[in-house]
């Protein structure tokens, strides 16, 4: 079947993406109503997935044995490449989506119905991916890392997720998120405290510790954490305490270095109080990500030909993301779409606000059409694919040197 001009293609998905806005809005909107945690984006999962099924998707739900996760496989003519299309859904404890996964899914999903229009007319494969527990507030985060064997099947990964700018070239550094518990002795805090061993104080000294190690690692470092329990009572020593902790680097080698050195400031807390210590990785290892720059080219032509203005990074991102693990096994993007004020932080309740904006309406119908249109790009141009394959091997061959 010969296939048609790649132009007309795109003018096809950014048609069909304008008549469904009003219904994919609904379904973002609604996402960000109904917040769900990590492993647990039951309806979210469900409400995705189930209009993929509606649109002739062939879903597989529960993949890697994930409750929430989603495959859903729309083919085209014998042949050709795979694009994957990935679609995270979790919120954040306690402030919803202040990450805008609402809108990374949705706009996933736009792309993916607008694209099943067109599969008929092209060579290759096209699958969505439902990924959960990007944000690694809950254990075993990071559903893209339990699933690459799976993402890492495609030619290409694309994703668009929600910001204060719009850039195609994303950096996100490597990650270890690291649960810390001590243990001491419990007793009567003022009547008899030397008869106790003082876990908080442990914590405490951790801290502390971890404060000087700070300035003798790399200015790419980031160490930061919470005291998940202090204890029980005013009244009471503290028999148990515990902090998660994550720590980055821009690199995983030298992560690696950096996590040992925190676990000896929490070994030392520990001698110093008494206290016995032992610590465990809580969620999977997100490794830094990796641009496609041939790949972010095409996502920027596409969306410079759309009206959507892209500005170039100021600075390196210091943020993680397990699409950094995805970046290492395949050839990925993740572009950022504005959907508020360039200086509105991430994670905090004025980008709820803006993920459920005109503005972020906006943003999710842009992100929409230039995955689609990329999409289009890696269908009808092998040499295009070529060329991001030939880049992706030059990272592959560098990095074994």
């Amino acid at each position: 079947m010969a296939l048609l001009d790649p132009k007309s293609l795109k003018k096809e998905v950014v048609a069909e993406i304008d008549s469904m806005s009003k219904r994919l809005i609904e379904i973002s909107d609604q996402i960000h109503a109904n917040p769900e945690v990590g492993h647990k984006e039951y309806e979210t999962s469900k409400l995705i997935s189930g209009e993929l099924e509606k649109a002739g998707f062939s879903v597989e739900r529960h993949v890697c044995g994930l409750a929430t996760s989603f495959k859903a496989t729309a083919q085209g003519n014998p042949g050709g490449p795979t694009v994957a299309l990935l679609a995270e859904m979790d919120a954040l404890p306690g402030i919803g989506h202040g990450c805008g996964h609402n809108i990374i899914g949705t706009a996933t999903l736009g792309a993916a119905l607008a694209l099943k229009k067109i599969m008929p007319k092209v060579s290759g494969t096209l699958v969505v991916f439902g990924t959960p527990a990007e944000e690694a507030a809950v254990d075993d985060a990071g559903g893209k890392v339990i699933m690459i064997d799976e993402i890492a099947r495609a030619d290409v990964a694309m994703m668009v997720h929600p910001s204060g700018r719009t850039i195609v070239e994303a950096t996100h550094i490597a990650r270890e998120a690291l649960e810390f518990e001590f243990f001491g002795k419990a007793a009567h805090a003022a009547g008899s405290a030397h008869e106790g061993i003082n876990a908080l104080n442990a914590v405490i000294h951790m801290f502390t510790l971890i404060d000087a190690l700070r300035q003798h690692v790399k200015p790419d470092v980031r160490i930061h954490g919470i005291i998940s329990d202090g204890g029980k009572a005013p009244n009471i020593v503290p028999e148990h305490a515990a902090s998660r902790m994550y720590v980055r680097a821009k690199e995983k080698a030298y992560l690696k270095e950096v996590v040992e050195k925190v676990k000896k400031c929490a070994e030392g807390a520990a001698i110093a109080t008494g206290a016995t210590m032992k610590v465990r990785n809580y969620a999977n290892t997100y490794e830094n990500t990796v641009t496609n720059h041939t790949l972010a080219d095409a996502m920027k032509k596409n969306w410079e030909s759309i009206g959507v203005t892209v500005q170039e990074p100021e600075r390196e991102g210091s943020g993680s993301s397990d699409m950094g693990n995805v970046s290492q096994a395949v050839p990925s993007i993740h572009p950022y779409i504005a959907i508020g004020p360039e200086k509105m932080p991430g994670h905090s309740t004025e980008f709820v606000k803006a993920a459920a904006s005109e503005e972020g309406h906006m943003g999710l119908i842009n992100a929409a059409k230039g995955l689609a249109m990329t999409s289009i790009d890696i269908f009808t141009n092998p040499e295009l694919l070529k060329k991001i394959k030939q880049e992706f091997k030059q990272f592959k061959d560098r990095k074994k040197t």
